[in-house]
């Protein structure tokens, strides 16, 4: 038995299948998730950088 996602999801959706699982959609998929998660990361460095800045003008003031 397989496991495949759903892929017009946002949220991955385990069915099962008799389908084998292809190679291509599991490392499109891969490089999917490790786009989002350098998204993230950038968006909470930018974000502990600005709190910083904005702790530090407050202690100058």
């Amino acid at each position: 038995m397989s496991v495949y996602f759903k892929s017009n999801d946002k949220r991955p959706e385990f069915k099962y299948s008799q389908n084998k699982v292809k190679v291509t959609d599991l490392l499109s998929r891969l490089k999917e998730e490790k786009k989002i998660e350098k998204k993230r990361n950038i968006a909470l460095g930018v974000a502990a950088v600005s709190a910083v800045a904005v702790f530090t003008i407050i202690l100058t003031i």
